[in-house]
């Protein structure tokens, strides 16, 4: 009967945004305690808020930390284990009770949950990359909640995500989410350091050049690998995708209908031009790259500008790594600065061949480049 009423109440009300499809990740510091165990209260709640969205026609996709923190409430690991082995041993015990929480909570709506653990590895392929975004879309068709996390107890360094924020943006480019909610323990990105008095939120970020770290505090999470910089670095990039990302202290009592509805401070990364998906999906692929190509500071200038342009060989200075036709590379300019990732139309071989050359096909053509600026 509490859930009927909970949900007639609600529906009640007006989004503000009109999301059809949103991703929210929730950090490890919203979900754990001081002591660095789960709390199960606030956890309780967001499920609680993310069912009555649902009830709203919205699809959510969940992206959840946490792992480590609930494998940390079972066992007690000796310091003698490096760090790498503990995350490992406590996220592997931890993920079954993390994803056990969650269903027991939405089977009390009588909505089913799904465990979607990734590398980066799995999003490197275009193919692999398309077999994940098909599971998750079959999942939401039939009204299953996603919860997604990076399999910890499979990812050593050079296969982690900066953090799961950078894993939720990939999310959220994906399946074309029209919005990311990131749930951290503030109220959103301040112009200053948040304890001090002066320094008030940003409410609203329109503009895609901003520079974040002459501001922004460069201090991790308690509990988390990112920080508030890497926040806005990610949310930049997402919003220049054309999706909406929204900066919020997940802490808060009903602060994802209080943010649907606009009605708590928060901070609005305004969604910039659409993207086509393989340009999305190019923009998340750094650490796919295999190729690098220099290219001079004509075809750099042709390329920013907003004319559809490819990169055609007369533009390519000098191939610095080399890659197989079909793979994806980076391109940087004359200071090795990295200006864009596209998809090598050829091999390095045809590539250094044609060097400077005119009246040759593009390297990368303009429908699988996408470019930073």
């Amino acid at each position: 009967m509490i859930i009927v009423i909970f949900i007639s109440f609600f529906e009640q009300k007006i989004m503000a945004f009109n999301y059809k499809r949103i991703v929210v990740k929730i950090g490890s510091n919203v979900l754990t305690q001081s002591n660095g165990l789960p709390d199960q209260h606030r956890i309780g709640k967001l499920v609680e808020q993310i069912v009555a969205i649902k009830q709203q026609g919205v699809e959510v996709i969940l992206v959840s930390s946490g792992a480590v923190a609930a494998g940390r409430s079972l066992i007690t690991v000796s310091d003698k284990y490096d760090a790498i082995a503990t995350r490992q041993l406590l996220a592997s015990i931890g993920q079954v009770k993390l994803i056990n929480t969650y269903a027991q909570l939405f089977e009390q709506y009588n909505i089913l949950c799904s465990q979607v653990l990734v590398t980066t590895d799995d999003f490197k392929g275009r193919q692999h990359y398309l077999n994940m975004k098909n599971c998750l879309e079959i999942l939401l068709q039939h009204h299953v909640v996603p919860i997604v996390n990076e399999n910890d107890v499979v990812s050593v360094t050079e296969l982690m995500f900066t953090d799961n924020d950078e894993l939720a943006g990939l999310i959220a480019s994906m399946l074309n989410a029209q919005a990311l909610i990131l749930l951290t323990n503030v109220d959103g990105i301040y112009d200053g350091a948040p304890d001090l008095k002066d320094s008030s939120i940003i409410d609203e970020v329109n503009d895609t050049g901003i520079d974040f770290s002459s501001f922004v505090t460069s201090g991790r999470s308690q509990f988390g690998r990112g920080g508030m910089i890497t926040k806005s670095h990610m949310a930049q990039k997402t919003a220049g995708l054309g999706i909406a990302v929204h900066i919020a202290n997940g802490t808060k009592d009903n602060i994802l209908t209080d943010i649907l509805e606009n009605k708590t401070p928060h901070t609005r990364f305004v969604p910039h031009k659409t993207t086509s998906e393989k340009k999305k999906w190019l923009a998340h692929s750094e650490k796919s790259a295999t190729g690098v190509v220099q290219v001079n500071a004509g075809a750099k200038t042709a390329l920013m500008s907003n004319k559809a342009t490819s990169l055609l060989p007369v533009g390519v200075v000098i191939v610095l790594s080399d890659f197989e036709k079909g793979e994806i590379i980076k391109l940087v300019d004359t200071d090795n600065g990295l200006i864009g990732l596209g998809i090598a139309e050829y091999g390095a071989d045809k590539a250094k061949e044609w060097i400077g050359q005119k009246n040759h096909k593009p390297l990368v053509h303009y429908d699988y480049l996408y470019l930073l600026g």
